[in-house]
């Protein structure tokens, strides 16, 4: 039980970081590019990359902190980090090619489901 309870406490952390780190951007610079989406999606990267990294290397630390903030926190923060997180990780065991199907597919079959809904809702409307 205490896992989603780290859970839900990192999600609702990251989504309101998403919303404040997203908005502030995008009031300094303008929403003509999204900046603070991609401000969102590089920082969680880091985010990822360090914190997992450096918990897989400390066996001494509670696997607490795993619910916490690369699950809780930064799963409501941005999921593109994880996607990234996949890629590097099985590019890492020497699966090159299935790295790049998963990065492209991912990017492909996403865009196509996101045309997918937004021509299903219009259709609804």
């Amino acid at each position: 039980m205490l896992k989603y309870l780290l859970i839900a406490a990192g999600g609702a952390l990251g989504s309101i970081a998403r919303y404040w780190v997203g908005s502030t951007i995008a009031g300094r610079m303008g929403i003509r590019f999204p900046y603070g989406t991609l401000i969102v999606n590089i920082t969680a990267c880091v985010i990822i990359g360090f914190s997992l990294t450096y918990m897989g290397k400390r066996a001494d630390l509670s696997p607490a902190w795993r619910y916490l903030i690369p699950i809780g926190f930064i799963g409501a923060y941005s999921t593109f980090s994880t996607y990234e997180w996949e890629t590097l990780s099985t590019m890492r065991s020497g699966a090159f090619l299935l790295a790049a199907l998963y990065a492209a597919g991912s990017f492909i079959l996403g865009l196509a489901a996101v045309w997918g809904g937004s021509v299903l809702a219009e259709t609804l409307s």
